[in-house]
């Protein structure tokens, strides 16, 4: 299994809800450090997995909807606590549509798995794994 992997940054704010965040609770800042891996079995036409410069083009511009927010304060995330296994699984989803919607070049029908990584320090780091397809 092939791979290329991508790497940004994004700054939040938000707050949880329950008991088991302690001081989590209260509105905090987080950066995450944010890697996206596209998978194929085999090369594209081109020698590539995906086109570095549109997977870089993807992941910011996803990013973007999120940066410098509360996201306590945004409607899509009403009533969620946005963990950063929840957040991991989002940004799946934004580079998944991307995905579908060709965004990411003629040839990126041929993924077959994406993974994304969220690191909140240099200690603790959560992630969302799923097939394409």
């Amino acid at each position: 299994m092939y791979n290329v992997r991508v790497r940004d940054r994004v700054m939040i704010a938000h707050s949880f809800q329950g008991e088991v965040f302690g001081p989590a609770q209260r509105l905090h800042g987080a950066t995450y450090v944010v890697d996206v891996s596209f998978e194929r079995p085999e090369l594209d036409p081109d020698g590539i997995v995906v086109d570095i410069g549109r997977a870089h083009a993807v992941l910011a511009e996803s990013l973007q909807k999120i940066a410098f927010r509360n996201l306590d304060e945004m409607p899509e995330f009403a009533g969620v606590n946005t963990t950063t296994e929840f957040m991991a699984r989002w940004i799946w989803q934004q580079i998944a549509e991307a995905v579908r919607d060709g965004r990411l070049g003629p040839h990126a029908g041929g993924l077959t798995g994406l993974a994304v990584e969220l690191a909140e320090s240099d200690v603790a780091w959560a992630g969302y794994r799923a097939p394409l397809g």
